[in-house]
């Protein structure tokens, strides 16, 4: 139960960091802001995981900024399709 919590608030801070990074507003919901977060933590650990990365001996900056990237990408996906979904 403690893992998933922390998922969510790793996703929710990965998700505001993400929507701080992009221009212009977001206006997407905080749910949502954190599923794309977790999302973005997510693919950035198996991205880094892939490169050989995941684990150094000090901080795993290569991976926390493939996380970072990741979310950033997600959120600019989806907060475009989110403001036309709730216009129509």
């Amino acid at each position: 139960m403690f893992q998933l919590l922390w998922i969510l608030l790793i996703g929710f801070v990965l998700g505001v960091i993400a929507k701080l990074i992009l221009r212009g507003p977001q206006s997407i919901p905080w749910w949502l802001t954190m599923l794309l977060g977790a999302l973005g933590a997510l693919l950035g650990n198996l991205v880094a995981g892939w490169l050989g990365v995941a684990h150094t001996g000090g901080v795993d900056w290569t991976r926390h900024l493939l996380q970072i990237g990741f979310a950033v990408a997600l959120v600019a996906v989806a907060a475009p399709m989110w403001t036309q979904r709730t216009r129509s």
